[in-house]
């Protein structure tokens, strides 16, 4: 059946070969007019049948400079809506994966082409929900006390995503899902929602697992936020105790005062207590089986899209040296190591690979490894992973870069762009079963290792067992350990 009765009232979905999908269901009230920077409040019932069958609006965003990364037609402050993809909405207690998409916390969307969950839910028999939320400004900012008098809050973008949890929670049973197996899983700003979520006391009991791609916990400090929050009402002449004012505004004017700020969660008592890595190596999550990982590559994604000039070797020093504040001798010994490890591996070893290297080593894949570390101490179903892909966009130059994952864990390899920046051919296919099955597989009993891949030893102090994926894939004992080993050494 593609008609569906749920707490709200009657949906009509779409009805594919292999599944079934029903988009565009709002899962809280609109946060517009009063309600703007506020919690938003619980959906209202519909009468008759509301049509389930087309995307309803993203977040409010500006254009994303790369393509096929952004929201895909309206956005608009009413954007929390979320979108299920299920084999079949029956009496089933399949898995349920809850999707956060990524985006610097500014753009992107639950409904974006790559994110199609149907490909997960035919394959795995799984159930995938993808959500809008809150972002930017409207997301994210923070006023401080004169705005809590009319009920402005920060982290609202956290709360959406709550909220949107609350709502699987109390639905997902009706499309034939267990809502006492809920994973949720992110990519890039996502991960590091998950990350915050597994630190927020209103997130608890909502999700069961959590799958961290690519971001490891990030939030700032509420004075940085107040901060923040009073420059953009300020460049709009307002003040936070001003509710009518701020309510006045239009979206397109908050969001041309907020385009030079950053906008992120925020440590706050109410919401988030604690910085989501204290809380996870404080073990608050320890009840949660965790797999996260990164790419190899991860900041070529950013590095390569200006037309980056070639580095020298003097700039590369000073570049090095000021990111890690070591002096220009340690810089050397790094980098020198650093072309060792890279020529060993036949992996392209110039000053702006090693750059690139660097980077990501001393910036996401230090982060990651990290977090599981403080994760595996208290929950012993911690998996981490290293994806070795390389892009064929640009030559080559991409390598295994930020983002290159997501189609193979979604199966959306035929999604705009994706031929280009993914690839496509038999290998790849494989590839991305072989990373549905692992993550469908985790959601399902929180093990990610299956006969595709081989056996996936949990990841601990001793052994940093790390599955990599790639044209080949199997687990290795602390791959590139060299590396982490120098940053480590010239923190």
């Amino acid at each position: 059946m593609t008609e569906v009765s749920i707490a709200q009232g009657k949906l009509k979905g779409n009805q594919h070969p292999d599944h079934q999908s029903f988009l565009g269901i709002p899962f809280a009230a609109a946060p517009v007019g009063l309600s703007r920077f506020c919690p938003a409040g619980d959906a209202a019932p519909w009468k008759g049948m509301l049509n389930a069958q087309q995307f309803a609006a993203s977040a409010l965003q500006t254009e994303h400079m790369i393509p096929g990364f952004a929201a895909t037609g309206l956005c608009d402050e009413d954007c929390l809506y979320l979108n299920v993809y299920t084999p079949s909405a029956d009496n089933g207690t399949r898995p349920v994966m809850v999707w956060i998409h990524g985006g610097s916390f500014t753009h992107g969307s639950g409904s974006e082409p790559l994110y199609n969950g149907g490909h997960l839910a035919k394959r795995n028999d799984v159930i995938v929900v993808t959500i809008h939320y809150r972002l930017g400004a409207l997301g994210f900012a923070c006023f401080g006390e004169e705005s809590y008098t009319w009920g402005a809050s920060p982290n609202n973008a956290l709360l959406d995503q709550i909220a949107a949890l609350g709502w699987v929670r109390d639905n997902i049973a009706y499309f034939g899902g267990n809502p006492d197996n809920v994973t949720v899983f992110g990519e890039s700003a996502g991960a590091d929602i998950v990350a915050c979520l597994l630190a927020m006391p209103k997130a608890k009991g909502l999700f069961h697992k959590a799958i961290m791609q690519s971001g490891a916990g990030q939030a700032t400090t509420m004075e940085s936020a107040v901060d923040i929050g009073e420059k953009m009402l300020g460049d709009m002449s307002c003040k936070a105790e001003d509710h009518d004012a701020i309510t006045a505004l239009s979206g397109d004017q908050i969001l041309a005062a907020s385009g030079e700020l950053r906008f992120e969660p925020v440590c706050h008592d109410g919401s988030l207590p604690l910085h989501p890595d204290i809380a996870n190596a404080e073990g608050l999550s320890r009840d949660i089986p965790l797999l996260i990982g990164t790419n190899r590559d991860e900041e070529k994604l950013f590095n390569v899209i200006p037309d980056r000039p070639l580095i020298d070797d003097g700039d590369l020093l000073n570049i090095i040296s000021s990111l890690l504040s070591i002096t220009r001798g340690e810089a050397l010994d790094l980098v020198d190591g650093f072309r060792e490890s890279r020529n060993s591996h036949n992996l392209p070893h110039s000053n702006t690979d090693l750059l690139d290297a660097i980077q990501t080593v001393t910036g996401p894949r230090l982060a990651a490894d990290q977090f599981a570390l403080n994760h595996c101490s208290y929950q012993p179903n911690t998996f981490v992973y290293l994806f070795n892909w390389e892009s064929p966009a640009r030559r080559g130059e991409f390598g295994a870069c930020h983002a290159v994952e997501m189609p193979f864990v979604f199966g959306s390899l035929d999604a705009p762009f994706q031929d280009r920046f993914a690839g496509k051919g038999p290998e790849a296919e494989a590839l991305s079963g072989h990373m549905m099955d692992a993550w469908s597989e985790f959601a399902r009993t929180g093990s990610p290792g299956h006969p595709g891949i081989g056996d996936w030893p949990s990841f601990n102090s001793k052994n940093r067992s790390t599955m990599i994926f790639d044209r080949s894939c199997g687990a290795a004992p602390d791959p590139f350990g060299n590396e982490r080993g120098l940053i480590e050494i010239h923190r």
